[in-house]
């Protein structure tokens, strides 16, 4: 037994003499501990001075923004209003031109029918001339006949 306790109490020398590992874990623990209270404070004036420059954006920049947002989306919309506007007439402007072109090819096309139908007119005429001239000629004949025949019984 008493083997044991010297064996116990060279155990507990040795492991005190050349285990480190109690000492070394105490140094790590107060090293991570002393790291994380400056590295906290640090991220601390990190978070707060960000903080603070979202509520400085939220307080200033904002409502500037949404403003100048507002105006340009108003010219944009006045912008938009124009061109639509311009693009209306420019339809319009086709739109007449092409009832313009067609307003032409109908004239044409009742020119060219109104000198057809001159043309026909012209050759009824000159049929109705000739009919004319030969029923004329047939009673100014036929009248000369005639007056030959009075000639022949009348006694001058």
């Amino acid at each position: 037994m008493k083997m044991d306790k010297i064996s116990k109490d060279v155990g507990d020398i040795q492991s005190r003499l050349l285990d480190h590992r109690p000492i070394i874990n105490a140094e790590i623990r107060y090293f991570v501990r002393e790291f994380e209270e400056k590295r906290g404070h640090r991220e601390s004036r990190l978070l707060e001075n960000l903080n603070k420059m979202v509520q400085d954006t939220n307080e200033q920049m904002l409502p500037e923004s949404l403003e100048d947002m507002n105006q340009q989306l108003s010219d944009v919309i006045a912008r938009l209003e124009a061109a639509n506007h311009m693009a209306e007439r420019v339809q319009q402007r086709e739109l007449e031109e092409q009832q313009s072109t067609q307003l032409q090819a109908n004239m044409e096309r009742l020119k060219d029918e109104w000198a057809d139908f001159l043309k026909e007119q012209q050759r009824l005429k000159e049929e109705v001339d000739e009919e004319h001239a030969k029923a004329v000629g047939q009673l100014s004949t036929q009248y000369s006949e005639k007056k030959k025949d009075l000639a022949k019984f009348s006694p001058f």
